[in-house]
Protein backbone atom coordinates (compact mmCIF):
# COMPACT_ATOMS: atom_id res chain seq x y z
CA UNK A 1 0.00 0.00 0.00
CA UNK A 2 1.66 3.43 -1.31
CA UNK A 3 2.27 6.33 1.80
CA UNK A 4 -0.24 8.91 1.65
CA UNK A 5 2.73 11.28 0.82
CA UNK A 6 4.35 8.96 -2.11
CA UNK A 7 2.99 9.93 -5.33
CA UNK A 8 3.17 7.72 -9.19
CA UNK A 9 5.92 10.26 -11.02
CA UNK A 10 6.04 10.13 -15.59
CA UNK A 11 9.53 9.11 -16.57
CA UNK A 12 10.19 12.71 -17.24
CA UNK A 13 9.96 13.45 -13.47
CA UNK A 14 11.49 10.73 -12.77
CA UNK A 15 14.38 11.44 -14.67
CA UNK A 16 14.48 14.95 -14.04
CA UNK A 17 14.74 14.37 -10.28
CA UNK A 18 18.15 12.98 -11.14
CA UNK A 19 19.03 15.08 -14.23
CA UNK A 20 18.84 12.04 -16.66
CA UNK A 21 17.55 12.08 -20.62
CA UNK A 22 14.25 9.98 -20.27
CA UNK A 23 16.02 7.00 -22.36
CA UNK A 24 18.37 6.66 -19.89
CA UNK A 25 15.67 5.04 -17.79
CA UNK A 26 13.96 3.25 -20.82
CA UNK A 27 17.59 1.92 -21.50
CA UNK A 28 17.78 0.47 -17.65
CA UNK A 29 14.31 -1.24 -18.05
CA UNK A 30 14.86 -2.71 -20.83
CA UNK A 31 17.72 -4.13 -19.56
CA UNK A 32 15.98 -5.49 -16.01
CA UNK A 33 16.92 -2.45 -14.14
CA UNK A 34 13.47 -1.00 -13.22
CA UNK A 35 10.08 -2.59 -13.43
CA UNK A 36 7.79 0.59 -13.31
CA UNK A 37 3.76 -0.14 -13.11
CA UNK A 38 1.56 1.56 -15.89
CA UNK A 39 -1.34 3.72 -16.05
CA UNK A 40 -4.27 2.86 -18.08
CA UNK A 41 -2.67 4.64 -20.44
CA UNK A 42 0.54 2.25 -20.82
CA UNK A 43 2.72 5.04 -19.17
CA UNK A 44 5.26 4.49 -16.73
CA UNK A 45 4.67 5.27 -13.64
CA UNK A 46 7.36 5.23 -10.96
CA UNK A 47 6.96 5.26 -6.80
CA UNK A 48 9.64 5.98 -4.10
CA UNK A 49 11.13 2.76 -4.51
CA UNK A 50 12.33 3.74 -7.78
CA UNK A 51 13.88 7.36 -6.62
CA UNK A 52 15.77 4.91 -4.45
CA UNK A 53 16.69 2.17 -7.12
CA UNK A 54 17.78 4.83 -9.44
CA UNK A 55 19.46 6.05 -6.65
CA UNK A 56 21.28 2.97 -6.14
CA UNK A 57 22.25 2.56 -9.54
CA UNK A 58 23.60 5.71 -10.27
CA UNK A 59 25.63 5.04 -7.04
CA UNK A 60 27.00 2.07 -8.45
CA UNK A 61 27.72 3.16 -11.66
CA UNK A 62 29.95 5.84 -9.96
CA UNK A 63 31.60 3.12 -7.93
CA UNK A 64 32.47 1.77 -11.22
CA UNK A 65 30.02 -1.66 -11.57
CA UNK A 66 28.50 -2.24 -15.32
CA UNK A 67 24.47 -2.12 -16.03
CA UNK A 68 25.15 -5.87 -16.23
CA UNK A 69 26.89 -6.35 -12.85
CA UNK A 70 24.36 -3.69 -11.27
CA UNK A 71 21.34 -6.13 -12.57
CA UNK A 72 23.22 -8.97 -11.37
CA UNK A 73 23.57 -7.93 -7.88
CA UNK A 74 19.76 -5.94 -7.52
CA UNK A 75 18.28 -9.37 -8.90
CA UNK A 76 20.09 -11.86 -7.35
CA UNK A 77 17.89 -14.44 -6.15
CA UNK A 78 19.99 -14.88 -2.49
CA UNK A 79 21.98 -12.83 0.39
CA UNK A 80 24.85 -15.46 -0.43
CA UNK A 81 24.81 -14.14 -4.34
CA UNK A 82 25.04 -10.95 -3.80
CA UNK A 83 27.17 -11.15 -1.51
CA UNK A 84 29.82 -12.73 -3.54
CA UNK A 85 28.85 -10.32 -6.44
CA UNK A 86 29.75 -7.27 -4.13
CA UNK A 87 32.94 -8.86 -2.13
CA UNK A 88 34.61 -9.20 -5.62
CA UNK A 89 33.91 -5.87 -6.60
CA UNK A 90 34.39 -4.28 -3.20
CA UNK A 91 37.97 -5.71 -3.67
CA UNK A 92 38.45 -3.47 -7.36
CA UNK A 93 37.39 -0.34 -5.22
CA UNK A 94 40.05 -0.68 -2.58
CA UNK A 95 42.72 -1.56 -4.95
CA UNK A 96 41.60 1.52 -7.05
CA UNK A 97 41.25 3.42 -3.43
CA UNK A 98 44.72 2.26 -2.81
CA UNK A 99 46.14 3.44 -6.40
CA UNK A 100 44.16 7.28 -5.60
CA UNK A 101 45.43 7.51 -2.52
CA UNK A 102 49.25 7.07 -4.00
CA UNK A 103 48.49 9.50 -6.34
CA UNK A 104 47.30 11.96 -4.19
CA UNK A 105 50.41 11.44 -1.72
CA UNK A 106 52.72 12.50 -4.79
CA UNK A 107 50.40 15.60 -4.94
CA UNK A 108 50.49 16.77 -2.17
CA UNK A 109 54.02 15.83 -1.88
CA UNK A 110 54.89 18.06 -5.09
CA UNK A 111 52.85 20.73 -3.85
CA UNK A 112 54.92 20.87 -0.42
CA UNK A 113 58.16 20.80 -2.60
CA UNK A 114 60.85 23.69 -2.56
CA UNK A 115 63.35 22.00 -4.90
CA UNK A 116 63.47 23.96 -8.17
CA UNK A 117 63.42 20.58 -9.94
CA UNK A 118 61.35 17.90 -8.76
CA UNK A 119 63.37 15.03 -9.94
CA UNK A 120 66.00 15.91 -7.03
CA UNK A 121 63.83 16.32 -4.32
CA UNK A 122 64.49 12.67 -2.39
CA UNK A 123 61.02 12.61 -0.33
CA UNK A 124 59.15 13.33 -3.95
CA UNK A 125 61.65 10.23 -5.29
CA UNK A 126 60.41 8.15 -2.74
CA UNK A 127 56.92 8.67 -3.15
CA UNK A 128 57.08 7.87 -7.30
CA UNK A 129 59.31 5.26 -6.65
Amino acid sequence: MKSSTERAMSVGELAGHFQLATHVLRHWEAMGLLHPARDGGGRRRYDDAHVVRVAAILRAKEAGLTLEEIREVLQAEAPGVRRAHLERHRDVLRRRITHVQACLDMVECALDCDHEDLATCPQFLSIVG
